[in-house]
């Protein structure tokens, strides 16, 4: 899909509603702007945190660890890397 968009007087771009629809953007949210020398390309900025928590979930039922034997793991690994 491509659109058409007009640059404002500031500077100014106005996403159309669809597609802030579409990628769940609201006002205020962070998008990267990446110049690719022949033209440029905008993204949404998402927070890797909930990936990286899915994943950390998923191995951590696929290895049959609790949640209190990961936290206590981590925090040996704290106090052992302070010695």
């Amino acid at each position: 899909m491509s659109q058409t968009i007009q640059i404002r007087k500031k500077g100014n771009l106005t996403i159309p509603m669809e597609i802030r629809k579409k990628y769940q953007l609201e006002e205020g949210d962070p998008v990267t702007l990446i110049d690719t020398g022949e033209g440029i390309f905008l993204s949404p900025k998402r927070s890797l945190l909930p990936k990286l928590v899915a994943e950390i979930e998923a191995l951590r039922e696929k290895h049959n660890v609790s949640l209190e034997d990961l936290i206590s793991g981590v925090n040996a690994l704290r106090v052992n890397t302070k010695e």
